[in-house]
């Protein structure tokens, strides 16, 4: 079964730190762009983050330029999302998916597999 398992979710007050990770089962995703949306209730989707197959870039939504960092581990089969500096207006519950393309783009209807989510809590 092809899919993608997120996590590393939690509550963490505002200033605070998470990593969450993707993990990829039944496929490698070596040859895939991955991407971190996010959707907070009453929202819609917006794309957080983006590292392409080649890795040699990395593209950050303007709200999170400078405190998060996108990486991947092939050797691992997992893409990371580093938070930091998190405010409460970057709760919300964080999907990965995988463009075939391998290219990163805006368009979510590019991303071929979609996690379940993990929750992002930021409070005090």
């Amino acid at each position: 079964q092809l899919q993608l398992v997120e996590s590393g979710g939690g509550l963490v007050q505002p200033g605070g730190s998470l990593r969450l990770s993707c993990a990829a089962s039944g496929f490698t995703l070596d040859w895939y762009a991955i991407g971190w949306f996010r959707q907070a209730p009453g929202k819609e989707r917006e794309g957080v983050s983006c590292i392409p197959r080649r890795g040699d870039s990395t593209n950050y939504a303007e709200s999170v330029e400078g405190r998060f960092t996108i990486s991947r581990d092939n050797a691992k089969n997992t893409v990371y999302l580093q938070m930091n500096s998190l405010k409460p207006e970057d709760a919300a519950v964080y999907y990965c998916a995988a463009a075939p393309s391998g290219l990163c783009v805006s368009n979510a209807g590019a991303y071929l597999y979609w996690g379940q989510g993990t929750q992002v809590t930021v409070s005090s």
